[in-house]
């Protein structure tokens, strides 16, 4: 063996250590850096840990709150329902005091009006009775005073007689001179009365009673004249043809019966009345008519 080889061994040997230090070293490092790790993942669990806490405070805190207020808007609309209903009782109750109160006044209205009603009525009573104690009495006069005329009846039955007798012998005169009355066709198309053609006629006509009968006289130079409740107006006459020609007022309208004949029925309706007006000239001078105006007793609207 020589001198070199016993020198290297010991080198050997040397190097042995140095590797394990190297190993120690770097599991040395990785126990710090896991240890590291750990440390950390230790702070950040305690971080999450504190935020969860104030988290969980923070919801418990805003839980709180909502309770609060929730508990507060109930308490609130609680008494809102309560006054509400509060009020609807006091106007319920004075509705119900309001209406007893009417309803008492109103017995009060009627029983006053029944009291003066019933005494109104014993009243009329009274006086009924009275009535009939007057009446009663009257009575027994009016019977004493019915004897007495009985008596003047019989006198009064001979006056009736010989009133019926004067009464048949005019109405046979009439009757003799209306059958020399004459009738004709209006202007107008419609059956006249009877016609009468002098004064004599007239007063027969005036007599049967069965129209009125207003007489007239018309100039020519007068420029109207109210005949009963119409107006006329003479323009023309022609005593040679016994023709004239009048206008006629009647109801606010104007109407002319133009080149009209002597004792012709000139008509016309006023008032609207079912039978004409009917006008009657009996004689035609110049310038001058004179005749009559006949109008309906009882005046009934036409249909």
């Amino acid at each position: 063996m020589s001198s070199n080889d016993f020198d290297q061994k010991p080198e050997s040997r040397n190097d042995q250590p140095k590797g394990h230090t190297g190993a120690f070293v770097v599991l040395s490092t990785g126990l710090v850096l896991a240890l590291a790790g750990v440390g950390y993942l230790l702070v950040q669990s305690n971080r999450l840990d504190q935020n969860f806490g104030d988290m969980r405070d923070g919801t418990q805190a805003q839980i709180s709150k909502l309770g609060d207020a929730t508990s507060a808007l109930l308490e609130q609309r609680m008494e809102t329902l309560n006054q509400e209903l509060k009020d609807a009782q006091d106007t319920a109750a004075n509705a119900i005091k309001q209406a007893r109160s009417e309803a008492h006044k109103q017995g009060a209205d009627i029983g006053k009006k029944l009291e003066a009603q019933q005494q109104e009525v014993a009243d009329q009573i009274a006086q009924v009775k009275e009535v009939a104690t007057t009446a009663d009495s009257k009575i027994t006069e009016v019977s004493s005073d019915v004897n007495s005329v009985k008596g003047d009846v019989s006198g009064v039955k001979d006056d009736v007689t010989g009133v019926k007798q004067t009464v048949a012998s005019a109405q046979a005169d009439l009757e003799k001179t209306g059958a020399d009355l004459k009738r004709a066709i209006g202007d107008m198309g419609v059956m006249s009365g009877l016609i009468a053609t002098n004064s004599k006629d007239l007063d027969a006509l005036r007599q049967l009673g069965e129209r009125n009968y207003i007489e007239f006289d018309l100039t020519k130079n007068m420029r109207e004249k109210k005949v009963g409740n119409i107006v006329i107006a003479l323009k023309q006459s022609d005593p040679k043809r016994n023709r004239y020609t009048v206008q006629i007022v009647a109801d606010d309208k104007r109407v002319e019966k133009k080149d009209r004949s002597i004792n012709e029925p000139v008509q016309l309706y006023v008032g609207g009345g079912h039978q004409p007006y009917e006008i009657v000239v009996n004689q035609v001078k110049k310038d001058e008519v004179v005749g009559y105006l006949a109008t309906p007793k009882v005046t009934t609207a036409r249909r």
